[in-house]
């Protein structure tokens, strides 16, 4: 069922984006979704469809109307999950390695989106078709802690606090090499790769800001156990960031060259490295305000037994 609405814009108001005023106004829309809406003609200033971008004038009338949810076209699939956590606004997850969260071309099925459509019944659906629920993402060969929205209200929060870098983050990463110092911070913009659009890049024509900081967690043989907390949330932001260091991820397929594997001596070592099947890479931890009650939130995803098994080894050697 629509939500129609008519706002008056106020004095107060006066010079505000048609976009930013309409965040303000508790629609339980992400800012995303209220632009789409925007350059679909759905929400007009005085009877008129504007940018996005218009600043309002005192006296303004806004009007539109907020679309029903559509129909999920994800179907739910009953695949096994590892459930930290669940309420009636949120679900917490510990994603397995090799998971892709939601359908994408080439990839309609065996997405974590599959498993919650059948797992919850009531899952958003205010994120589109296909990513129904779904506030942030972890790549298909990282394991660990994700949280979905179950309404709109709290996947409007929870879109609101990703946005604001209020959630934090803590993720374990086992990369090549030993590093110079204990801990360090890497602020280097990040974007598309300006020839090969499949890969992120330091080098880039669209520069984001992109925040990484990480600590030595525990030296092993060629390789070091690392904490990563990232301020931002770019696209393989913490794979590319490491491997600008000069240590990327063990197992990471675009931005770990095979040449690395040469620098390992021990041919034990360098048979279990090539060997390992994915991106070392797992968010452990996960810290939000829950979108009714407000209260701090904090969940733990212990290390998967792949990345458990190879530190063990690295640690005898």
């Amino acid at each position: 069922m629509k939500r129609a609405f008519v706002f008056l814009v106020s004095t107060a108001d006066a010079g505000k984006r048609f976009d930013r005023f309409l965040q303000q106004q508790h629609l339980s829309l992400s800012r995303s979704r209220i632009k789409q809406l925007i350059e679909g003609g759905r929400f007009l200033v005085n009877d008129r469809q504007v940018k996005a971008g218009a600043k309002l004038k005192p006296g303004d009338r806004i009007s539109g109307s907020v679309p029903a949810p559509r129909l999920l076209e994800a179907r739910g699939e009953n695949i096994p999950l590892d459930v930290l956590y669940e309420d009636a606004h949120v679900i917490v997850v510990n994603k397995a390695p090799g998971m892709v969260v939601h359908p994408a071309p080439g990839v309609f099925s065996g997405t974590l989106v599959n498993a919650l459509l059948f797992h919850c019944k009531d899952l958003s659906g205010i994120n589109g078709v296909l990513r129904p629920g779904i506030v942030h993402r972890l790549d298909r060969y990282t394991s660990g802690v994700i949280v979905a929205a179950k309404n709109d209200l709290a996947h409007e929060s929870l879109v609101k606090q990703f946005e604001s870098r209020t959630v934090e983050k803590r993720y374990l990463a086992v990369v090549y090499g030993h590093l110079p110092e204990p801990e360090g911070l890497v602020t280097t913009a990040l974007g598309r790769h300006p020839k090969k659009r499949m890969m992120i890049s330091t080098h880039t024509r669209s520069p984001r800001q992109a925040i990484t900081r990480w600590r030595v967690l525990e030296l092993l043989r060629y390789f070091t156990l690392l904490e990563i907390f990232p301020k931002t949330g770019r696209t393989h932001q913490i794979r590319v960031h490491l491997s600008s260091l000069g240590r990327p991820i063990l197992g990471d397929p675009v931005y770990c060259q095979k040449k690395r594997l040469k620098e390992v001596a021990d041919p034990e070592v360098r048979s279990r490295a090539e060997k390992f099947p994915r991106q070392a890479l797992h968010a452990a931890d996960l810290r939000f305000s829950h979108p009714e009650s407000g209260e701090p939130m904090e969940f733990h995803a212990p290390l998967p037994h792949d990345m458990e098994d190879v530190v063990e080894f690295l640690r005898g050697r």
